[in-house]
């Protein structure tokens, strides 16, 4: 565990696995200077969720910027450094402009900034259904039990399994849900392992994906078949609507 130390805020626990301090600094710095009260937003858009048990329904995304890991599939690379700072308010107001019940509050890594919290609260308070998703790499203990969480468990093929933190694997809620992004088999194989030794499917829903142009989804649809556990597929609907590499959808 490594401490995101700040000056204005409560220090933020993270799980940076390999990543030394130097480093770690350098990945927040775009965060590093937000006044209190404000959040450094990458973009606000509407789209069809494209993910999760909530995929196909019009929702409303948050993508917050900064994140200290970096998986080497990750397709939002941009977020890790452009954004705007803007007041918490203004951010709430332009969300529930868009009209959607379903919001998702994502990243980068959106728990990296504590400023997030008050966004969430105001908006369950709203009467959304929030989405939360995250790395799984940063302190899940403080996040509202109504938000669903959706959690990343990192496997050994992103580059960053040493960055979960396995406390929050224990606090998850039956309607969370934990997501693997595998990229071989032995990607596969370890996600069957992780969800049988610490019990995932008993706690959550269990969510997977394959990582685009190194699985095949169908593949992964017939190892999921050879288990006997509840493992949904994840295609990223998104991706198959629009080109792969666009933004804001």
């Amino acid at each position: 565990m490594s401490p995101l130390l700040t000056t204005d805020r409560p220090i933020i626990e993270v799980a940076s696995g390999t990543i030394s301090p130097e480093v770690l600094a350098r990945r927040l710095r775009s965060i590093a200077d937000r006044p209190e009260g404000a959040l450094v937003v990458h973009e606000i858009y509407r789209s069809i969720q494209g993910e999760s048990t909530y995929a196909g329904l019009p929702c409303t995304f948050v993508r917050l910027t900064a994140c200290h890991l970096r998986c080497n599939y990750c397709d939002t690379r941009h977020a890790f450094h452009e954004g705007r700072t803007r007041p918490v308010a203004e951010v709430v107001a332009e969300t529930l402009a868009m009209g959607d019940a379903l919001v998702e509050i994502t990243g980068g890594e959106p728990l990296l900034q504590s400023e997030v919290y008050p966004l969430m609260a105001r908006l369950l308070g709203a009467g959304r259904t929030v989405l939360l998703e995250t790395s799984g790499a940063v302190d899940t203990s403080e996040v509202d039990p109504r938000v669903v969480v959706i959690l990343d468990v990192k496997t050994p093929g992103s580059g960053e399994a040493a960055s979960n933190l396995a406390a929050n694997w224990e606090r998850l809620h039956p309607h969370d849900e934990v997501k693997y992004v595998v990229s071989s088999r032995a990607d596969f194989d370890w996600s069957v392992a992780h969800i049988l030794d610490h019990r995932i499917a008993d706690r959550a829903k269990v969510l997977m994906g394959a990582v685009h142009n190194r699985v095949d989804p169908t593949d992964l649809a017939g190892w999921i078949l050879e288990t006997s556990l509840p493992i949904r597929l994840q295609v990223q609907i998104h991706k198959i609507l629009w080109e792969p590499n666009a933004r804001g959808v």
